[in-house]
């Protein structure tokens, strides 16, 4: 396990994040509590610091476990992330951005994990009802109080989080550090605006689904839609779904994974996350294992190295198409 300083700040950590959405969820991809909390111990006990969890996974059970999990664990060796923004209740005021939901869903946080600050606190998504100015204020005063430690992003659109970042300079309001995002070989849309952006904002990049909500197992064949395990559960209208995964484009980075895995006696998963370890932009990423064994797997991807030209073998079997105004911005330069 190696670590780094998350974006542009002095908060070390490990270069694997474990993943909590799925704990304490009562289906067929859910872990249960007493395998979670043991995942949790190995996670730590493998040298990770950083769990990542928010208050809407499992409806709040996530955060329970994981607060259990650590109640008896030096806290100051841990480095706790959470999320807020999305309902937690069937009220007007149980969802989005504002003051009152931002400060009233950090205490229901700190309560669920059983600690006084959490580290890292994530703002889940843009919230386009509230003014952004009450959403940064509400996240400073986190952090005046001592709730709050630092402050991070997800899923905002690339303007959004650089309008953010601009009233953070000139309201003197603490700035992001981490961005949450979707990234792997086969969800690579961010590389378009995104990556240039932390790079030149001092974000760290914090992966999520850094295997394709499963498809980069290497477990499923082409055009057979699986019956079993995430993407079989996943409704075709969110970003892990069959339909997402089932392309022409992603069979292809499958067969150079498959020539990378015998190369260096890997597994798929574990070639998928040694890529996402090469980048440079990417600070840490959240593994989602959902038993003990695929834990052990994933935690395998990060003790060596891809040689380089392996790395750009799958850099240009996964490349985004060349859209305007990229397109035209890269042929003409800068």
């Amino acid at each position: 396990m190696k670590y780094t300083n998350l974006g542009n700040s002095g908060l070390m950590v490990s270069d694997v994040s474990l993943g909590t959405m799925i704990f304490g969820e009562e289906n067929e991809r859910g872990t249960d509590r007493e395998t979670a909390i043991q995942m949790i111990n190995h996670y730590l006990e493998a040298g990770g610091n950083f769990i990542d969890t928010a208050d809407v996974y499992a409806g709040g059970a996530s955060e329970k476990i994981v607060g259990e999990a650590i109640k008896n664990k030096n806290k100051e060796d841990l480095v706790l992330a959470t999320k807020v923004r999305f309902p937690t209740g069937d009220k007007p005021n149980h969802k989005g951005l504002s003051r009152k939901h931002i400060l009233e869903g950090c205490d229901a946080s700190l309560k669920r994990l059983g600690v006084d600050s959490i580290d890292l606190y994530y703002v889940h998504m843009w919230d386009p009802v509230t003014p952004l100015e009450e959403t940064m204020q509400a996240l400073q005063y986190l952090i005046d109080s001592g709730k709050v430690k630092y402050i991070g992003v997800s899923n905002f659109k690339a303007w959004q989080l650089a309008k953010a970042m601009e009233l953070s300079e000139r309201k003197d309001f603490s700035r992001f550090i981490a961005a949450q995002y979707q990234y792997s070989l086969v969800e690579r849309n961010i590389d378009r605006e995104f990556i240039s952006l932390f790079e030149r904002e001092g974000l760290g990049l914090v992966p999520w689904g850094p295997l394709g909500g499963g498809f980069l197992t290497g477990k499923y064949e082409p055009d057979q839609k699986p019956e079993e395990g995430r993407i079989a559960v996943t409704p075709d209208e969110n970003e892990e779904s069959w339909q997402h995964r089932n392309k022409e484009k992603n069979w292809r980075i499958i067969e150079v994974m498959d020539q990378l895995a015998e190369k260096y006696d890997k597994t798929y998963p574990q070639i998928a996350l040694n890529w996402l370890r090469c980048k440079d932009y990417v600070d840490s990423v959240i593994i989602g294992a959902r038993t003990p064994e695929q834990l052990e797997d994933n935690l395998g991807g990060f003790d060596w190295y891809l040689d380089k030209e392996d790395v750009n073998r799958l850099d240009e079997v996964s490349v985004v198409s060349d859209i305007y105004p990229y397109r035209m911005i890269d042929e003409l330069g800068t």
